[in-house]
């Protein structure tokens, strides 16, 4: 008997013996259907009759003599495993197995063959054959076991295809990229959601170091990550992703990310490659400043809300106990703002108040702060002052800012404004201490005459 019979009969053996759980399914006994195809009727006879009687059965035998028969009953389906003599009256050769191979390739195909031709049937092996066996050996008890091996390990590989695939199209389905390496870090995997993220191709980077597609660096300090992927290949075990993180993509792009890497194992808990799973948080993140911009600015001109005024005004403070300095509050209210909203509208109004935002910006400060309070209500924090001749100073400058007229719908308007000014510590002693007595010090201005200020104190 040939080596290459006895290597399928040392398989039948081998699959006789204890089963692994997954595969036990496909190893139970079922009626299969053999195609025999032949012309030599003693070869046939042969076959029908070991694989008849065989205990490994039962089988199920179709012999058909030459290959266009068997293309046609191919087609019908319900063949199992075929055995092909590579001589036939109407095709010979590897030819005769390709055809038979492109027409059922899910089919396990054995050949026939005479001593002579076993260089034949070693290259229908290369092409796809599942093994050969040698004429005058066919009436061997172990025939039908290895036939039943072939027919069960290809149904394995069927299942084990199928799996492949659902879980091919579950992965490139999941909106998270998803990257796999070996042990020596190189890629073997990625989904098409990695492929998108990175702008990398599979094809162009599989076997490729990992660092090549997945470039990660620290956000706020720029210092690139590399060690992530090397750290879980020499620990064994599951990492975060920093906070922070940035994928440098294919074109040279920034993306902000989320994610993990993990050992991928085998079944003995052997190391195998890592998984990297990742996705792109920059929406994420971008929403999430502007929420917080928008809790702490004003909608309309972007000047700080209360909230965040209050908060550098209690900063401020700290700061000026430590330092021995003052501070001051400027309070001002827009004269006869309720007029220019109920005579123009309030788009009118809103251009008017995004004016004086800008105006007053520009008088004081970068350290400063100016804030919108509400309606046509703003405060003004001047952080770190002598004393106060910095506030009376800025008090002139907004009011003779407020002079010229404000471009708005589609004229030109006049608005003042009154200001009320308290200093820290002489005026109060926290920051609602502070700006009471400025507003306090804004309606005094009001009683003044409007379009001047006046300090609390």
């Amino acid at each position: 008997m040939q080596r290459r019979e006895w290597l399928l009969f040392d398989q039948a053996r081998r699959l006789r013996g204890k089963q692994d759980v997954h595969t036990s399914k496909y190893l139970e006994r079922q009626m299969n259907t053999i195609l025999i195809i032949t012309s030599n009727s003693a070869d046939a006879s042969v076959l029908k009759n070991v694989l008849s009687n065989a205990a490994d059965g039962p089988y199920l035998i179709e012999w058909l003599a030459d290959l266009s028969t068997a293309l046609v009953r191919l087609g019908s389906g319900g063949i199992d495993a075929i055995l092909v003599d590579l001589s036939l009256p109407d095709s010979s050769g590897v030819a005769t197995f390709d055809k038979l191979f492109a027409a059922a390739p899910q089919v396990p195909i054995l050949t026939l063959c005479d001593d002579k031709d076993e260089l034949l049937a070693i290259e229908a092996v290369q092409h796809g054959a599942q093994g050969y066996l040698s004429k005058g050996h066919f009436a061997h008890s172990l025939v039908p076991q290895a036939l039943r091996n072939i027919i069960q390990r290809k149904a394995v590989e069927e299942e084990l295809f199928k799996e492949k695939s659902r879980a091919q199209i579950a992965l490139n389905s999941i909106t998270d990229a998803v990257i796999c390496t070996d042990l020596s870090g190189d890629l073997n995997y990625l989904n098409k959601a990695a492929e998108l993220l990175t702008g990398w191709q599979s094809d162009e980077v599989l076997g490729c170091a990992v660092d090549k597609v997945f470039s990660i660096s620290n956000g706020k300090t720029g210092v690139p990550d590399p060690q992530s992927v090397e750290f879980v290949l020499q620990q064994r075990e599951s990492v975060a992703l920093n906070e922070n993180t940035i994928l440098v993509r294919q074109d040279g792009s920034h993306t902000a990310i989320e994610g993990s890497i993990a050992p991928i194992k085998d079944r003995m808990e052997k190391i195998r490659g890592v998984v990297v799973v990742f996705h792109d948080v920059s929406l994420a993140q971008a929403m999430a400043e502007k929420m917080i911009h928008l809790a702490q600015y004003d909608f309309l001109t972007d000047l700080p809300n209360r909230l965040l005024l209050n908060d550098r005004l209690n900063q401020a403070i700290i700061l000026s106990n430590r330092n021995a300095t003052q501070l001051a509050i400027l309070f001002l209210d827009l004269d006869n703002f309720k007029h220019i909203n109920d005579s123009w509208g309030h788009a009118v109004g809103d251009e008017i108040l995004q004016s004086v935002s800008q105006r007053l910006s520009a008088c004081v400060r970068n350290s400063d702060t100016v804030s919108r309070r509400g309606g046509d209500e703003f405060v003004i924090l001047l952080s770190e002052i002598k004393d106060r001749g910095d506030p009376e100073l800025i008090a002139n400058k907004i009011i003779a800012a407020m002079a010229p007229p404000h471009a708005a719908g589609k004229g030109e308007l006049q608005i003042t404004t009154s200001i009320g000014i308290s200093v820290y510590p002489a005026d109060g002693e926290d920051g609602d201490a502070l700006m009471r007595n400025a507003d306090a010090a804004m309606y005094e201005a009001k009683k003044q005459g409007r379009n001047n200020y006046q300090f609390f104190s």
